[in-house]
């Protein structure tokens, strides 16, 4: 398989795909809630959405960020402001401070891929930074820090600069933002044995939320109830890896190997089933109870839950 796109692979205007995406450096201050585990300098790619200079990223890259600079392909190096990032589907928004010499990418509408269409993962630089790949699979993608997509895009083979890189349909159709390389292999994949592919964010996930996170910041809905807590399962079993310091599951005493077994009177067996039991109980705020076992010992332990955007740094100039 050629991994470089051509022209006659797609219907799309390949052109315009590639000038749609920027590069993007963002820079956080170290007293930020995530310099510790994101950095205080962040790259990746951004995709323009319109002739305003809106540019849609992964939102990891921008969160806290008091500093933004997006470079085109051309090499126009332009000043951006962080407008958004959406804790739910994991986008960020960013606003060129100046004209964009680039071209807004087309988003596709309605169903946009089925799985083993070809697709293109592209990242800023270019041609050579342009992935010819597969849509591999669609399904559920839990995340350690208290993420979940229930339908996010799996594509193989692996690209090395995924972080906010567009996925384009053969119509050149914007359908999704890379947010991470995955190491297991991923289902339905011709190359499995190498083991690794991307996980993207569906475009989708964007219309019904864009004009209140352009307007306000905001997505409109109310925030999740945020525990602070790192889990991944194993073997039917949902183990705590650890806990975020001075956060809700610390000061309610949950530690590093715990075992949740149940959440407020449901028993939890996967990752994915103990994010959404959680987010059950109510908005931000909302007090969860926790069944855990520790060397052999039940104990029952109430987390008080945050909005996890509270606790984000904000600089004056936002």
């Amino acid at each position: 398989m050629d991994l470089l796109p051509q022209a006659d692979d797609l219907s799309g205007d390949l052109e315009a795909m590639l000038d749609s995406v920027v590069a993007l450096r963002a820079e956080v201050p170290e007293q930020a809630f995530t310099a510790q585990t994101l950095g205080t300098s962040r790259t990746g790619s951004g995709v323009v959405l319109d002739d305003r200079g809106t540019v849609l990223t992964i939102g990891y890259l921008t969160t806290e960020a008091h500093t933004a600079f997006l470079t085109t392909r051309s090499g126009q190096v332009v000043q951006a402001v962080p407008l958004a990032y959406d804790q739910v589907t994991g986008f960020g928004l960013l606003k060129a401070l100046g004209p964009l010499k680039a071209t807004p990418a087309r988003r596709a509408k309605g169903p946009c891929a089925e799985v083993g269409d070809t697709v293109f993962l592209i990242s800023h630089g270019g041609s050579r930074h342009a992935l010819k790949a597969r849509l591999a699979d669609r399904r559920p993608f839990a995340g350690y820090w208290e993420y979940l997509l229930e339908a996010a895009f799996y594509t193989t083979p692996p690209h090395p600069e995924w972080s906010g890189a567009g996925l384009f349909n053969q119509a050149g159709e914007l359908i999704g933002i890379g947010s991470l390389l995955l190491q297991e292999a991923i289902e339905n994949a011709p190359d499995a044995a190498s083991g690794q592919g991307n996980m993207v964010v569906p475009i989708e996930l964007l219309e019904p939320i864009l004009d209140n996170l352009m307007k306000t910041g905001q997505s409109g809905l109310p925030p999740r109830p945020w525990l602070g807590l790192y889990a991944a399962e194993d073997e039917g079993r949902v183990i705590v890896g650890g806990v975020a310091d001075k956060g809700p599951a610390m000061k309610a005493g949950l530690q590093q190997g715990d075992l949740i077994l149940d959440v407020a009177g449901h028993r939890v067996h996967s990752l994915a089933t103990f994010l959404r039991t959680v987010w059950a109980v109510g908005p931000a705020g909302v007090e969860v109870p926790l069944k855990v076992g520790r060397d052999g010992e039940l104990l029952r332990l109430s987390i008080q839950s945050v909005d996890r955007n509270a606790l984000m740094y904000r600089a004056g100039a936002h």
